[in-house]
């Protein structure tokens, strides 16, 4: 790493211009890249044990859409040596009836108060410590980021609810009518506390103690986010992993209050999720309680609806073999990628030895060419892990796939409505929204916030 001017008295160090010629003329490097292999383009033949014909239908009673999407930046509070900084979050779900917007289509001119009842959204918002930074009462930037956790999860919203008791609900299959335990398996005091199991129960607290150390431990703590925090590096690395955290868990939030107010609707909304519906990193391993309550709300409830629920991915390697193979695929087509296809044409691996999306996933992948020549991949929830998904696989996929092609969006390519809609209203742009968070968040702790600097 090269030498920089802190007080431009003296010049930054430049990088080498010849360095590059050790790295090409090196044996070691030229036999490396030799060794690596690239996925292989597809081609037509291919396809054709993937694909599935679908036929449109007018969406088999599916009424409404739930969108959730989220944004996050991170913003300097402190410039100097070391330097400060928080992550602002932004996110919340977009609803909005199916028959509105198809009023919007038919009108020759858009009313704004119709196109507002496209926009209701529920945001809520979240500031995370990131690097330097301790909240008033803490003593490390680990703790910081626990707490800041558990209080928000904690914290009711406008109707008395709270994303806690969604998590509950969740991890401890309450859902199911036998609630069961969640065990935590690691202390997060870990290393000073290690070898012992952590259990919430259904309808306990939200803190129990340690039965080691006897410190606090908090039901936000299986996230186990704090695992992957440095003191000295930051909190950079779960960034990417909190915001998806944070829209599941608002999606099961939804999921509980409509499974328990009114059954019925759950085949009447259409969840639409940004990105694939799976838990990364250190949340990877809820995926588990959410499998099984997708295979229990994948089943037919006592008034016989069952969960619609889609993840739209707009960037990534699948969408790029999308982009590659959309001139071989007929419209109305489902391309459904087996997990020999996975690791063949889009991943590098080895399907012998690797499962995709085994450890993260709660549903298949698929690929969907709609009627007027879009495409998407999308993530539908199966009750099982599937390598070679099936049409059959999927609840009520024809209606499902019908509604998903009925919103598309034609400001942005192969787009969707309600995910172009919640994006626009949820997302931090690096200007002006990051730098006018940085001041309000420096004139914040000037004026005597909770929150205090590391020197």
């Amino acid at each position: 790493m090269a030498y920089s001017s802190r007080n431009g008295r003296k010049p930054m160090e430049r990088a080498s211009k010849i360095s590059h010629s050790e790295i090409i003329n090196n044996p070691v490097v030229a036999s490396f890249l030799i060794n690596c292999k690239l996925p292989e383009p597809a081609e037509k033949h291919d396809l054709t044990p993937f694909t599935f014909p679908v036929n449109r239908t007018d969406g088999g009673g599916i009424a409404a859409v739930v969108a959730l999407d989220g944004g996050y930046t991170e913003t300097f509070v402190k410039e100097g040596f070391p330097s400060a900084s928080v992550t602002f979050y932004n996110f919340g779900p977009l609803m909005f009836q199916l028959e509105d917007l198809r009023k919007i289509d038919a009108d020759d001119f858009i009313d704004p108060r119709d196109f507002a009842k496209l926009k209701q959204l529920q945001r809520h918002s979240l500031v995370l410590p990131t690097k330097n930074v301790c909240l008033g009462g803490c003593d490390s930037l680990v703790i910081s980021i626990r707490q800041t956790l558990r209080d928000f999860f904690e914290k009711k919203d406008a109707d008395g609810q709270r994303l806690v008791d969604a998590v509950r609900w969740l991890v401890c299959h309450e859902w199911s009518g036998r609630p069961q335990p969640w065990v935590l398996a690691r202390c997060p005091h870990y290393p000073d506390c290690n070898g012992v199991d952590i259990i919430f129960n259904s309808g306990g607290p939200d803190e129990v103690p340690c039965p080691l150390c006897g410190r606090p431990v908090w039901l936000t703590d299986t996230f186990r986010l704090h695992e992957a925090v440095d003191e000295e590096h930051g909190a950079g690395g779960i960034l990417g992993y909190l915001i998806v955290l944070l829209e599941q868990m608002l999606l099961v939030q939804w999921i509980r209050a409509i499974h328990e107010i009114k059954p019925s609707l759950m085949g009447e909304v259409l969840f639409v999720k940004d990105g694939p519906l799976a838990f990364f990193g250190q949340t990877a391993n809820l995926h588990k309680p959410m499998r099984a309550l997708m295979r229990y709300l994948l089943e037919p409830n006592e008034v016989g609806a069952s969960i619609r629920l889609v993840g739209v991915e707009k960037s990534g390697a699948f969408v790029e073999h999308a982009a590659a193979i959309q001139g071989l695929l007929e419209k109305g087509t489902l391309l459904m990628p087996s997990n020999s296809y996975i690791y063949k044409y889009i991943v590098p691996g080895t399907a012998t030895t690797l499962e995709y999306g085994r450890s993260t996933y709660y549903g298949s992948k698929v690929i969907f060419k709609d009627w007027d020549g879009a495409v998407y991949v999308l993530t539908l929830p199966t009750a099982e892990y599937k390598p070679a998904p099936m049409a059959t696989d999927f609840v009520d996929l024809a209606n499902v796939l019908s509604t998903v092609g009925s919103l598309k969006c034609h400001m942005y390519e192969n787009a969707l409505i309600p995910v172009a809609l919640v994006n626009k209203l949820v997302s931090l742009s690096d200007f002006p929204s990051s730098q006018l968070l940085g001041a309000f968040a420096k004139q914040a702790i000037r004026n005597g916030g909770s929150i205090r600097l590391e020197q």
